[in-house]
């Protein structure tokens, strides 16, 4: 059993403020390291599943944070962007018996996280088919596009929510919740091992309805902060203004809608 992970940082145990998911900031080297330790307890709780191979996708900022020597032998990490629209999920393919998500957030435009945000601050909102959606909700439906069932996600509480209410069969572990610049968080010890637990259980038994549908139409809107990173948007084919801060692109195939997003949100 082949196992994807993709490791964000904003959604681990404890973290409150942007300075704590910035590379160029001294707190940043205390919250790669939590980082790192939710994605080991992920691979061993995936481990004690059955899992024979590993991919792990350094998929926060940079993608070069996870302390590379912290992950266990048998485990191959991503690092840095390929510039393929897949972005997060990039490496994933029909191979792959389950997707995992460790240290996800809650979508731009939210208060349930200090560091809430779609992919870029300078992203307002990101809408599909009318719904407000999040970096999960892009790379779940990328995975089932492949055929691959989204079965485990960490973060905080309203991206947990979001992502049940989504793929009804996927395991939460709720590592904090946001309230206004604050976060009440697990500590890292009981989140990690909640996270090795819930792995475990989620591929232990993988759910049917851990595959969301992928089947078009779909209309993505893209409501940027200011009115000149719109304009710059509109000039990519398909795309049109939706407003003064917004682009809107439509397609049938979910891929499309990735690779606009890849470049209209550039």
């Amino acid at each position: 059993m082949k196992v994807f992970l993709s490791a964000d940082i904003e959604g681990t145990a404890g973290i409150a403020h942007w300075d704590e998911a910035d590379r160029s900031h001294p707190a940043y080297a205390e919250f790669r390291e939590l980082m790192t330790a939710e994605v080991v307890a992920a691979c061993e709780g995936a481990r004690a599943a059955g899992a024979t191979g590993i991919v792990v996708k350094d998929a926060h900022d940079s993608g070069r944070n996870l302390i590379l020597d912290r992950l266990p032998d048998d485990v191959q990490v991503l690092r840095g962007w390929s510039g393929h629209p897949d972005a997060m999920m990039f490496g994933l393919d029909e191979s792959f018996a389950a997707a995992l998500y460790t240290g996800y957030h809650a979508k731009a435009g939210s208060e349930a996280n200090p560091l809430a945000h779609t992919t870029s601050l300078r992203i307002e909102r990101l809408l599909l088919n009318g719904e407000r959606a999040s970096e999960f909700t892009m790379n779940a439906l990328c995975a089932a596009r492949y055929g691959v069932p989204s079965v485990f996600l960490s973060g905080d509480a309203e991206i947990c929510g979001d992502a049940r209410a989504m793929v009804p069969g996927i395991g939460t572990v709720a590592t904090l919740r946001g309230i206004g610049n604050s976060a009440l968080s697990l500590a890292p010890a009981r989140a990690r091992a909640a996270i090795r637990g819930g792995v475990e259980a989620a591929l232990t038994s993988i759910s049917g309805q851990c595959l969301p549908p992928v089947t078009g139409p779909f209309e993505m809107v893209i409501e940027f902060n200011t009115p000149s990173a719109a304009y710059r948007g509109s000039w990519y084919p398909g795309a049109r203004q939706h407003g003064p801060r917004a682009v809107a692109f439509d397609a049938t195939d979910f891929f499309e809608i990735q690779r606009a997003f890849r470049f209209i949100a550039s």
